[in-house]
């Protein structure tokens, strides 16, 4: 079949901004989807105009029930970025599709503050938690922002200041390419402008001298996160994340999560990282939240139960790490649902756990190692070597 859908990027300049075989394909089209920004940018074309469909879920359902009419999505932009063309692709044959993108705000964006597109970090957070945007906050990192409303900007320059970032500046874009194009400009800790809701937020990190490091290399402070102290702590956690491979989109299962820290450093190592953390504990799961929450990765998905019952029925996972719970009966289900390349990791810090990963060791292989931790602290007027717990860790990848 040949594409009979047209997915058409529009600017704030309407259908003049088209090119003129764009422009042909809109004004032959029997029906016309869009917003009412959308529509009011076309209002010249005679179509048949239908708005978004509530819930938005169901509009794959309505264009397959327009298949073969001359149908048209009009979408802001570049429609393959951040935008409705990738969420109808996943679910339309490539070959019945025809996409024509326009320029995008991030590019408007990147040319109204002069800045290369090669060197900062596109996000959105529109439709999306605004915090989000918290794992991106670094020293000298230039961000271009997709906003949800015109109090976005507000409170993402409150997460700036939170974090001792207050002196970043902060520039919203609205309208761009239109003939009500404005901006605004100003700094986190200052930050007063009553703006648009439909807008572009560019921000230029500039950190105070104790302002709050948060890379996106696993291992943050351990105080960073909520709990009761029984965590994956950093030095052990840093490594046990490199054995778990953070990827692109991919999902983990952390069983026993407690706090949550190896899950909220998951999230945080690559983009669009899934977590699901288990934990059978209500307090723990809150204190999960919360640390996820307040580092920004909001959509960790914390489910109460043990394994390995509570693993009944969830996404296969691409990584999985076990730092509670530990028996042959949770590896056995663990092992049986994890992907081919996946990553497990166990730590151990009880005898009996450890005798547990000795046994699976024999049976699948992998590699196990004794982790040993000295952290310096006062001893009187000195200083000395404080031991923690020795961890062991067994690691393997799914083949």
């Amino acid at each position: 079949m040949s594409a009979w859908l047209h997915i058409v990027g529009i600017g704030e300049d309407g259908m003049d901004g088209l090119a003129p075989a764009t422009r042909a394909v809109v004004e032959s089209a029997e029906i016309i989807i869009g917003g009412a920004r959308h529509h009011q940018l076309s209002d010249a074309v005679s179509a048949e105009r239908l708005a978004w469909p509530s819930p938005f879920d169901t509009l794959i359902d309505l264009l397959k029930s327009h298949a073969g009419r001359r149908v048209v999505v009009l979408a802001t932009g570049d429609p393959l970025w951040y935008s409705v063309g990738a969420r109808i692709g996943r679910e339309i044959e490539p070959s019945e599709i025809c996409y024509h993108p326009q320029i995008g705000a991030f590019q408007l964006a990147s040319a109204r503050m002069g800045w290369s597109m090669a060197d900062l970090e596109t996000l959105t957070v529109h439709g999306r938690p605004v915090e989000q945007m918290i794992a991106f906050i670094q020293p000298d990192l230039r961000l271009l922002i997709l906003t949800t409303g015109a109090q976005t900007p507000g409170q993402i320059a409150a997460f700036l200041s939170e974090r001792g970032f207050g002196k970043s500046k902060m520039t919203v874009l609205a309208n761009m390419g239109g003939a009500d194009e404005a901006r605004f400009d100003g700094l986190a800790e200052s930050w007063d402008h009553e703006v648009p809701p439909f807008n572009t937020l560019a921000v230029e990190c500039i950190a105070a001298p104790d302002a709050a490091l948060l890379p996106r290399v696993p291992g943050l402070a351990d105080e960073l996160f909520q709990g009761d102290g029984t965590m994956t702590k950093q030095e052990v956690r840093a490594v046990t994340l490199a054995k778990l491979m953070p990827m692109r989109g991919a999902l983990l299962w952390d069983i026993g999560t407690g706090c949550g820290s190896i899950a909220v450093e998951w999230m945080r190592a690559a983009r669009y990282a899934r977590a699901i953390g288990i934990e059978p504990k209500a307090e723990r799961r809150a204190w999960a939240a919360a640390n996820a929450l307040a580092l920004g990765v909001p959509k960790l998905e914390l489910i109460e139960g043990t394994a390995p019952d509570a693993l009944d029925g969830l996404d296969a996972p691409d990584a999985i790490f076990i730092g509670g719970g530990l028996s042959e009966a949770t590896f056995d289900a663990a092992w049986a649902a994890l992907k081919p390349l996946g990553r497990l990791v166990a730590n151990a810090v009880t005898l009996e756990s450890e005798a547990v990963l000795m046994a699976l060791h024999k049976k699948y292989g992998g590699q196990l190692v004794k982790l040993s931790v000295n952290r310096a602290e006062p001893i009187g007027g000195l200083t000395g070597w404080r031991p923690m717990m020795p961890v062991t860790q067994w690691s393997l990848i799914k083949r």
